[in-house]
Formats: structure tokens, C-alpha cells, sequence
């Protein structure tokens, strides 16, 4: 059956799913990088590039092919949860914890290699980029859709809100923009 067919077929039956539901359901999937190959995006000058291949009122799904040269920024994914598969490649993986005042301070690297399935909980924080400089796709799968994702820039001491149609990356475009968040300077050790 064809990657879309089995993607409708699994997910749109799916309503206000749990974080165990939306694994049940990417396992069932069993996304192969042959899969995802016609909806990879060029990251040109950005992290990575996304494409949205799946969208009901419940779920979306993305895939995502990696810069190898830049990594996201840290993020949140606004009031979504869901799970990430590393389809092809190695991805380095930070989680931040917030610090009083609301910068995110890195307390985790982890490498996820082929295979790895990721769980992006409710109000994690995290980001993403290309390890070892090989090839990087990688399936989202959130619920619900991602709306007020809050894209932090540690340098800046800031955070934005972006548009559902902006990645984890501070945004070129003002339209992407939706709200700019200035943070105190933290000097905590993580």
C-alpha cells in the first residue's frame, strides 16, 4: 500500500490520541526512508527542510530532511506532544530545562541514531541537527497540530512565537513572527 494511503489509513481514525496512541500508530507505520524520500525538502539555507504530508483536526505529520551544517534552534511545540522517528542518518538531541526567568539551560545530548523513536512531550524543549554530517530525515508526528511554538535564541536572551508554517528557527519572514518574548541573562551552570 502506498506511504499515504497507510498514513490515512492509520491516522485519521485517530481522535485527541494519546502520547501512546500516536506510537502505537508509528510503529504500525513502519516509515522506511524509501517512504519518506519523495517529500524531502531542501534544507537550503535553513535547518532543515519540511514538508506536511498529513493533516487532520488531531494529528500532523511532517518529514523533515536536515541542513549538515546548521542545527535548530531550542524549541517548544506549543500545547502539541508527539513522537519523532529517525528514518535515515544520526541526529544529535539536546533537552533544555527552564530556568527561573525562562531561558533554557542544556541538560541533556543524547545521539539518536536510525530508527530511534523520540517522544516530544507536552512543554519539552529541545533541538535537533545533523550528527556525524550524513544525511538526516526524520518523521514528525504531533497532536494536535503544532500551533504557538515558542522558538527560543540563547544569545539574544529572547524567544518568539512562530507561525504553524515556520520550523524551529528564528524567523526571516515578520509574517512568521507572531510575538517576540525578551528574557533576563541567566549565568546558571546547567
Amino acid at each position: 500500500m502506498p506511504f499515504l494511503k497507510r498514513i490515512e489509513k492509520i491516522f485519521s481514525p485517530l481522535v485527541f490520541p494519546s502520547s501512546d496512541d500516536l506510537l502505537e500508530a508509528i510503529q504500525k507505520l513502519q516509515a522506511a526512508e524509501t517512504d519518506a524520500a519523495p517529500f524531502v525538502m531542501n534544507p537550503e539555507n535553513k535547518p532543515y527542510g519540511r514538508k506536511l504530508i498529513f493533516k487532520s483536526d488531531h494529528v500532523e505529520i511532517l518529514v523533515m530532511a536536515w541542513s549538515q551544517t546548521l542545527d535548530c534552534s531550542p524549541h517548544d511545540h506549543g500545547r502539541s506532544f508527539g513522537w519523532v522517528q529517525v528514518i535515515s542518518g544520526s541526529s544529535n538531541h539536546t533537552l533544555y530545562k527552564l530556568q527561573p526567568g525562562g531561558l533554557p539551560v542544556a541538560v541533556k545530548k543524547e545521539i539518536e541514531k536510525k530508527g530511534s523513536l523520540l517522544n516530544v512531550g507536552r512543554g519539552m524543549i529541545h533541538k535537533m541537527g545533523t550528527y556525524e554530517k550524513k544525511p538526516l530525515i526524520t518523521l514528525h508526528v504531533y497532536s494536535p497540530p503544532i500551533s504557538g511554538m515558542k522558538v527560543f535564541d540563547l544569545e539574544k536572551c529572547a524567544a518568539c512565537i512562530v507561525s504553524e508554517d515556520c520550523g524551529a528557527w528564528w524567523p526571516d519572514e515578520q509574517r512568521q513572527l507572531l510575538k517576540t518574548i525578551l528574557l533576563p541573562p541567566q549565568h546558571a551552570k546547567p
